[in-house]
């Protein structure tokens, strides 16, 4: 009886423990859902940046300008490169964490320059912090609801350090979604820029084709890039946050999908387990009874030829 009662407290602990796993699916569904649309809706913006610096690059010669800098007169020590990396607020999201925290080590150890790590997110925080790795800044924001404002303020952070030679390269370390199912720990170089990694965007459905012949920047391309670098520089941040947010949400509702289905099947295994216990023992019982049945026949069986003779 008390193995039954312990297999019947299995199977409600389990479905205590599913109604969180489904309302987290739930909420993460729907922080999904949101962070989409945001980043949607900001798109169109950091595309024609994008575009526009492809086309600077491309009808310019020999541009000469701060952000293609690429100091090849600092080398190893001397050169100092900042990684900006960015994890969750907590864990249950899979191996969400564990592949972009394990791609920052990887860079960390493979480098020859001294670094600078700047982390998004506390579970970051708290590895490195275990690790006794020093965190510049920290940039101490949450990994929920990423923002365009949250975005400048890292960017302009950046931006500083790497106009002060205080920096002289800079990373992103965040969690791509690759497809609706997958994603994948990627390091985007965004500073300095480089002329062989930009890619002429193409022109999406519903745009309007801004290629003309000819091409004139005023008041100079140089200009005209200081301008949209910045811009493009937050646009960089706020992908990576979104992304990131996004992966962390969708690693999340896989996770928790994958341990009601773990729950289900546990509770299926309980159920036979429990139904054959319940089983025995009414069959135990029934025995019982049988068996007490049969001795009292026999006793007075025996009682009556004993008052027979």
């Amino acid at each position: 009886m008390a193995n039954i009662r312990e297999i019947s407290g299995r199977i409600r602990s389990i479905r205590d423990t599913m109604k969180i796993t489904n309302a987290m699916y739930m909420i993460s569904s729907t922080k999904l859902r949101k962070a989409r649309k945001g980043h949607e809706a900001n798109v169109p913006y950091f595309r024609e940046l994008s575009r526009m610096y492809a086309r600077i690059i491309e009808t310019t010669a020999d541009l000469n300008n701060i952000y293609l800098d690429e100091r090849p007169h600092k080398q190893g020590n001397a050169r100092t490169v900042a990684l900006i990396v960015v994890t969750a607020d907590k864990g249950l999201a899979g191996s969400y964490n564990h592949n972009v925290l394990k791609l920052a080590e990887q860079i960390l150890l493979e480098s020859k320059s001294n670094h600078r790590l700047y982390v998004v997110g506390e579970v970051g925080r708290q590895y490195f912090a275990g690790k006794k790795v020093h965190l510049d800044g920290q940039f101490k924001y949450s990994a929920q609801n990423p923002s365009l404002q949250r975005a400048r303020l890292s960017g302009q952070f950046i931006l500083d350090a790497y106009l002060k030679e205080d920096i002289d390269e800079a990373y992103l370390v965040f969690t791509q979604m690759k497809t609706p199912i997958s994603s994948e720990a990627v390091a985007m170089r965004i500073l300095p820029l480089m002329y062989e990694s930009f890619e002429k965007l193409p022109i999406q459905e519903g745009e309007i084709n801004p290629e003309p012949e000819v091409l004139t920047f005023l008041p100079s391309p140089e200009d005209v890039l200081n301008n949209i670098v910045p811009d493009m520089l937050v646009g960089d941040i706020y992908s990576a946050l979104v992304e990131s947010y996004c992966s962390e949400q969708n690693d999340r509702m896989m996770a928790m999908d994958t341990a009601n289905q773990n729950a289900q099947a546990m509770i299926h295994d309980l159920s036979v387990e429990y139904n054959r216990e319940r089983q025995a023992m009414i069959t135990q019982e029934i025995t019982e009874v049988i068996s007490g049945a049969k001795a009292q026949s026999l006793k007075k069986k025996k009682r009556k030829k004993a008052a027979q003779e």
